[in-house]
């Protein structure tokens, strides 16, 4: 195949150039017609299994041999490495890891808090994988000069001492799957030079980023009939810029500079890199333009002479499209209708990003076409069914069970799923939600639930129901540390009761389909691995088990659209579509910025012999200008993200730049790519307008026959009658009631209630004594034990004493006047009238009423917010007026009819007891108001007016978005509903 060389074979393919279908036509080129064995003889190794998939499809339906392709990790299983152990599971070695830092740690806890062993495990576990792959050995790092760093490297060293014993290959009997690796292609090249291959070997795909396939490349390419073809060189550097990547470490950043590193290891220069094939790209005036465009920052000064005298910009940017948006929904939108007009066109496309949220925002604005892309990075197991429900049950030993978690769980797909039971599951879950669950303070416990079930004595399958779920899913919480492998048992065991439902046997849809069976994998895994993982805490347990589940990815077998794509960026080589998306092109994702190193600084990097960060990045330019490259692209991103400004990628913002420095040629190609742009957001941005303009809802005023309105409410009724008519109308004659939320809060409902409760009890107790001391410890003890009956929250509970305590002064004080004039006859009293001429009954609960020596009444009512003022209980605010009513005709039980003298709000906030004194005409004239405004309500054409007089509202009212309130505000016209219906 090829002739003699004293040299290695390089060979290299511009960007652009589809590298599979080069591949192909450059091996069948260099193929006699006369040897038909000559391709079976062959072996081709690949970087990934999609660039492996499309060189064999690319080979089917000729009448030819098939060349071996191979991945180059599928080293590993060459049978004629037997001598080579075998890999140790990464998990494994993970949870030893583990096991190691939390000893350290528990011996020098100023180290690092031990909640943080997982993590550093995880880094430590990627620092050892990369010296394994670099061939860094621990001692290595023990000569560098650290500098100042001391005190911190020594910290860094004491965890690193503890993975030396990893590197010693002698005495490993079970290397890490880096280290084998490394040692695999170390054996392969010990073969190759006692014994080297006589048959075509090409090593094709690869960059050789990591220091073990480097090796494998440099010994291929001298084999006697060995080759290494790069993908995406740039034939259009110059050799100056070449020698500035040799020689300049700061240049790591460069896509190019991972070749350059190569051919200086192999002692060859650009220029001794012929094409593998003659395949021209197909925008070469493009390729130069983003050569130039990328040249390392010492030499950027080149722009000012070739930037202008640059030919061809029309050319290279005519099928270039920028699309920049506000936000990633709108980025998003932009790509689909891309994606959708390519496939109406015929043509394939490939969306590549790194961004993975992006990616998902996309494919489900391509859901409402009905398009599912072809995605290679699948889909994340933890966010599967099969994963949520693990992650959640995981929870359950963690903490008590609360209502909200309970009905999350219940209302899981994959709960109860055994086949046939899942309907009546449903149905029980939506009445224990109902009946049990909404508006709780206290966590549900089994008590609740079976008195709940005793409620339907003509249903024993819902009192088996009820036990299943108290007995599964309530009193899981594991208190102190258990092995690993007692905790991943006591943990599938709870999932299979839960996917089992009330069935005898079985697992229901749990490990069913492909993310079932990814995630039955998983776990297994980690049951497998457990007895190296050592003691943990539950909460311990369920951060390792979500890091796990984080690992996993799962492809779901639907078929997907054949010619729409997403891609990650290493896929940009594979090429093979006529348009492609580079999407997400903002600092931060692509490239994105690298974590911080918690073992070693750049410097140290760069003495041991490690990746610099920059390396990284040049990675992923790399990737960029191969995909950049293809005829017709478009780049996207968002000028902004959930919190801030976004900065434009790199890459995007050194292109612009360029163009925008150029002559007016280029200023004018960059305006072109963005009025392409913005034609596509304006086009994505139609997709919800809606085709018929729908007038917003007016201002609702319904009016129901009279027959169907309400002929009874309460003194607080009747004050939203004033405000709010329409709350009453939806309340009273549509029977709608807000629900009770499942996590209930403290809130101001709450907080009256019980400071409602806390001065009941004092004044009905006991009447005031002469010690003031007693008094208000008194207060407060009463305020101590109500809270503790009626307040879960501790943090609440301290709170609100401690506002009661600032107010318990005055309140004693302020009873003790109160008591000198007027005796308490009553707290929290029910009182009701019935006036017979209209058919309307009032009714109202008084927080205290008190009769003076003279017999008259004063009521007061506690407020612990803002009282309203004299004229808002006059004119809106009537429900102590409207109390006074009541005990005038004698409606309060227990009570006589008597006089009201006075009504007053005893305010805490701020403290204050302002009476309104009420003669017997005032009295009569609330209560021919209050008869006028019934009256008028029973009119057939008086409507109930949304909002009508609302004060001051922090919060949207309960039927606000019925009444559709933000489609027309509360200047608007009322428009009547209903009359005469």
């Amino acid at each position: 195949m090829f002739d003699p060389s004293d040299t290695p074979r390089i060979f290299g393919t511009p960007p652009g150039v589809d590298f599979p279908q080069a591949l192909v036509t450059g091996i069948l080129d260099r193929v006699a017609p006369s040897n038909p064995d000559a391709l079976a003889r062959m072996e081709v190794f690949v970087n990934t299994s999609r660039m492996q998939a499309r060189v064999r499809a690319l080979f089917d339906g000729q009448p030819l041999f098939l060349p071996r392709i191979r991945l180059i990790t599928d080293l590993a299983r060459d049978p004629a490495l037997h001598e080579v152990p075998l890999p140790v599971a990464p998990l494994r070695r993970r949870l030893e890891l583990r096991q190691l830092i939390a000893a350290l740690l528990e011996r020098e806890p100023d180290l690092a808090p031990k909640a943080a062993a997982f993590d550093l495990a995880d880094s430590l576990a990627d620092l050892m994988d990369e010296m394994h792959s670099e061939g860094v050995h621990p001692r290595d790092l023990h000569s560098l000069d650290v500098g100042e760093m001391s005190e911190h490297w020594a910290r860094s060293l004491k965890f690193i001492s503890l993975v030396e014993h990893y590197f010693n290959h002698e005495t490993l009997d079970v290397p890490d799957v880096e280290t084998r690796q490394r040692m695999v292609v170390e054996a392969t090249i010990a073969k190759w030079h006692t014994q080297p291959p006589e048959h075509p070997m090409l090593i094709a795909g690869s960059t050789g980023s990591r220091g073990a396939t480097a090796l494998l490349m440099d010994a291929a390419a001298r084999l006697p009939q060995g080759a290494v073809i790069l993908p995406g060189f740039d034939y259009d550097m110059p050799n100056q810029t070449w020698a500035e990547l040799d020689n300049d470490f700061s240049a790591q950043d460069h896509p190019q500079y991972r070749f350059a590193s190569f051919l200086k290891r192999v002692g060859l220069t650009p220029s001794d890199v012929p094409r593998w094939t003659q395949d021209e790209p197909p925008e070469p005036n493009r390729n130069r333009l983003v050569s130039l465009a990328l040249r390392p920052a010492p030499v950027t000064d080149q722009w000012q002479v070739e930037g202008k005298a640059f030919q061809g910009i029309k050319a290279a940017t005519q099928n270039l499209t920028l699309i920049e948006t506000r936000t990633p929904r709108d980025e998003a939108l932009a790509i689909a209708v891309v994606l959708r007009r390519s496939v109406e066109d015929g043509a394939s496309v490939a969306l590549i990003t790194p961004d993975r949220n992006l990616t998902r925002q996309v494919a489900a604005a391509l859901d409402r076409w009905r398009i599912v892309p072809d995605d290679s990075a699948g889909r994340p197991l933890a966010l599967s069914a099969p994963g949520r429900l693990l992650r959640q049950s995981a929870q359950l030993l963690c903490e008590e069970t609360t209502g909200e978690t309970l009905l999350a769980l219940l209302k899981h797909p994959l709960t109860h799923s055994t086949a046939g039971t899942r309907g009546n599951h449903l149905r029980w879950t939506r009445d224990l939600e109902l009946d049990v669950l909404r508006g709780r303070y206290a966590p549900p416990n089994i008590d609740a639930l079976t008195d709940w079930a005793a409620r339907f004595p003509d249903e024993p399958a819902r009192n088996v129901w009820a036990s299943w779920v108290g007995q599964t899913f309530l009193n899981q919480m594991q208190a102190g540390e258990h092995s690993l492998t007692t905790l991943i048992n006591q943990h599938v065991d709870l999932t299979e009761r839960i996917a089992r439902g009330c069935a005898p046997d079985g697992t229901g849809e749990l490990w069913e389909q492909s993310a079932g069976q990814k995630a039955l994998e998983t776990v297994s895994d980690l049951a497998g691995n457990a007895e190296y993982g050592g003691k943990l805490s539950a909460s311990a347990y369920r951060d390792l088990f979500a890091s796990v589940l984080n690992a996993g990815v799962v492809r779901d077998p639907i078929t997907p659209h054949p010619g729409v794509m997403f891609w990650g960026t290493l896929e940009a080589r594979v090429q093979g579509a006529d348009r492609v998306i580079l999407a997400g092109l903002n600092d931060g994702t692509w490239p994105e910025l690298p974590g911080p190193d918690p073992w070693l600084n750049r410097k140290m990097r760069l003495d041991a012999g490690l990746l610099l960060p920059e390396r990284r990045i040049g990675l992923s330019a790399h990737d960029f200008q191969q995909a950049i490259a293809t005829r017709e692209v478009f780049l996207t991103r968002s000028t902004r993200d959930e919190d801030s400004e976004t900065i434009p990628s790199r890459w995007l913002n050194r292109l612009c730049n360029l163009m925008g420095g150029m002559s007016e040629a280029g200023e004018q190609a960059l305006k072109d790519m963005r009025s392409r742009g913005a034609d596509w957001s304006k086009l994505a941005g139609q997709l919800d307008t809606p085709t018929v303009l729908v007038s917003p809802a007016p201002r609702p005023s319904p009016a129901p026959p009279v027959s169907a309105r309400p002929t009874a409410l309460s003194v607080t009724g009747v004050t939203k009658l004033i405000r709010d008519p329409y709350a009453v109308y939806a309340d009273k004659v549509l029977h709608l009631r807000p629900l009770d939320p499942v996590r209930q809060t403290a809130d101001a409902r709450i907080r009256g209630t019980v400071l409602h409760r806390v001065f009941e009890r004092f004044v009905a107790e006991a009447p005031p004594c002469a010690d003031h001391e007693a008094e208000t410890a008194r207060l407060m003890n009463i305020a101590r034990e109500v809270m503790e009956d009626h307040v879960p929250w501790p943090a609440t509970r301290i709170l609100w004493q401690a506002r009661i305590g600032r107010v318990a002064d005055w309140f004693v004080n302020e009873e003790r006047v109160r008591r000198a004039n007027a005796d308490n006859l009553a707290n929290e009293v029910w009182g009701e009238v019935t006036f017979d001429d209209i058919g309307f009954t009032l009714r109202a609960k008084a927080d205290r009423i008190d009769q003076r020596h003279d017999g008259q009444l004063e009521i007061y009512d506690y407020k612990s917010g803002q009282p309203p003022t004299d004229k808002m209980q006059t004119h809106y605010d009537k429900q102590l007026l409207l109390e006074a009513v009541i005990a005038k005709l004698g409606g309060f039980r227990d009570i006589s009819a008597a006089l009201v003298a006075s009504v007053a709000y005893i305010g805490l906030t701020p403290q204050e007891t302002k009476p309104v004194p009420l003669s017997a005409r005032d009295i009569d004239v609330v209560q021919d108001e209050l008869l006028t405004l019934i009256q008028a309500y029973h009119r057939p054409k008086q409507g109930f007016t949304a909002r009508r007089a609302v004060h001051k509202q922090r919060f949207d009212g309960d039927y606000d978005h019925l009444a559709r309130f933000g489609e027309w505000d509360d200047s608007d016209e009322p428009v009547t509903i209903g009359v005469g219906q």
